[in-house]
């Protein structure tokens, strides 16, 4: 048998074992196109590994140990998503949350480092909590259909604004500084830093301290629904929900994976590590199993040979846009009822307070309220569940008491 005919027959096997484990064909995609979406959510959402150490290095953490930590943290979570549940979705430490973290737990209420830390531990463990008992599950599935696909919009808009983007744009960047002197060349590639430094550094006894709850319940709330607004708007833009019942495919597992790779990022030394918006980004280029995401944990264990790089890149470099991703995400609000009033409004809202606030949450948060308020003052009240209530209920405490 001739060289090139077995490497034709090793490449069917290979493919074969593939499509028997994500079912890609039965998801509409290829091979071809899950590696492609893989490398493409990766490209998006890789500044992280850049960023991340910046802001988590003013808490005084190692910056080196926090690159590793990013990387791995990111790659538990992406493999977890892939081989467990599926999903084209991308993990990494959660951007806003390590700002809470470095800025306002550690600078402005004093906490040490690794105080904090436990603090994202305990929240970690709370999720997992709650995903296993499907009460996240629960309280997603709950959601109206016009809020679903404001989301969906809003989270497009917020790839528009938020504060980093286009790897491409980073590496340019710093190219020019590069050029005019500004930034020193210091190499691409070297052996990881260590991990120890952050390496279950942790102080879960600290945490565990009553002035800690609202830092808790904080890192808890942000990534909750940060995260029900990112895989609810991923899962819609990969036709990953059920056309007849409505309800979002293989859910349960995706919240499972997410919310346990909160817990591991905690242990290596990072601040929740939570679904990504830019696997929408994948998803627009043809990603639709967990075989891109697999891509992307792959790529990010790559990627913890780039500390010389990760070091060289300023800080005014890591910013971009996603207005492509942001316009065809922004397609689903054709789909709620715009002559219902009390269903437009609340849609609206929340998709335009998510980059206006710069947070997703807060975006779900004013849209929540928002739709059960008008809802009761017209009297459409069968149109609110108990877990709506539920929910706007929380919203309003949280936006009171946490802000």
């Amino acid at each position: 048998m001739s060289e090139s005919k077995t490497e034709i027959l090793n490449q069917d096997a290979n493919n074969g074992i593939l499509e028997k484990f994500f079912k890609i064909k039965a998801h509409g995609s290829s091979v071809k196109n899950e590696l492609v979406g893989g490398v493409t959510t990766f490209a998006t959402m890789a500044y992280i590994i850049f960023v991340n150490p910046q802001i988590m290095a003013a808490s005084g953490m190692d910056s080196g140990a926090v690159f590793v930590a990013t990387c791995i943290g990111a790659a538990i979570g992406c493999l977890l998503m892939g081989l467990f549940a599926n999903w084209p979705v991308g993990l990494a430490p959660g951007m806003g949350l390590n700002a809470f973290f470095s800025f306002t737990v550690v600078s402005e209420m004093g906490y040490s480092w690794e105080v904090a830390l436990g603090a994202v531990f305990i929240s970690g463990v709370l999720f997992v909590g709650m995903s296993f008992y499907k009460v996240r599950q629960w309280i997603i599935e709950s959601i109206p259909e016009s809020l679903r696909y404001s989301m969906t919009a809003g989270v497009g808009l917020f790839l528009g604004k938020v504060f980093g983007a286009v790897l491409i744009g980073i590496l340019s960047v710093t190219l020019i500084g590069m050029m005019l002197g500004l930034v020193q060349y210091n190499g691409f590639f070297a052996a990881p830093p260590s991990l120890a430094p952050t390496f279950m550094a942790m102080d879960i006894a600290g945490a565990l301290n009553v002035s800690m709850i609202s830092v808790i319940l904080a890192f808890l709330f942000v990534n909750m629904f940060d995260t029900a607004g990112t895989l609810m708007g991923v899962a819609e833009r990969a036709h990953l929900t059920n056309p007849e019942t409505g309800k979002i495919e293989g859910l349960s597992k995706a919240l499972k994976a997410d919310s346990i790779s909160s817990v591991a990022g905690a242990c290596v030394g990072c601040p929740p590590v939570t679904s990504y918006v830019e696997s929408a980004a994948g998803v627009a280029a043809g990603a639709r199993t967990g075989l891109s995401a697999i891509v992307v944990g792959a790529l990010f264990l790559a990627a913890i040979f780039l500390s010389p790089l990760a070091g060289m890149i300023p800080a005014y470099a890591t910013s971009g846009a996603l207005i492509y991703v942001a316009f065809v995400m922004m397609s689903s609000m054709q789909h709620v009822d715009w002559k219902d009033f009390t269903n437009g409004a609340p849609a609206a809202i929340t998709a335009l307070m998510m980059p206006l606030t710069f947070s997703i949450a807060n975006g779900i948060a004013l849209g929540f309220i928002t739709y059960t308020v008008l809802k009761l003052a017209t009297g459409k009240t069968k149109d609110v569940s108990i877990s709506m209530y539920f929910l706007a209920a929380i919203f309003i405490a949280k936006l009171v008491f946490i802000g």
